[in-house]
């Protein structure tokens, strides 16, 4: 899969034949931030449920980086309604 990763980055960025609407590139970049989230949360999840159920006191911590990586995808969401009003 990385070998793939050039060849599409090199799809992307090109200037004078553009295969992707700006609309295409801000549903590329929210869905590989989703992705990227729940990847993070996959392994952040599974440590506080392991730390609560050592220790109750660690819930809140527990949430609060649960949460963390949710507020990526916010921004990437966000972004989505910014970006096109610059053009």
């Amino acid at each position: 899969m990385n070998a793939i990763i050039p060849q599409l980055a090199e799809v992307a960025l090109q200037v004078e034949n553009t295969s992707l609407t700006p609309k295409a590139a801000a549903a590329i970049a929210v869905g590989l931030g989703a992705l990227a989230t729940g990847y993070a949360q996959r392994g952040i999840g599974s440590a506080a449920v392991g730390a609560v159920a050592e220790d109750d006191d660690m819930f809140v911590q527990a949430l609060i980086f649960t949460a963390l990586p949710e507020t990526l995808i916010i921004i990437a969401f966000v972004t989505i309604f910014i970006v096109p009003s610059a053009y």
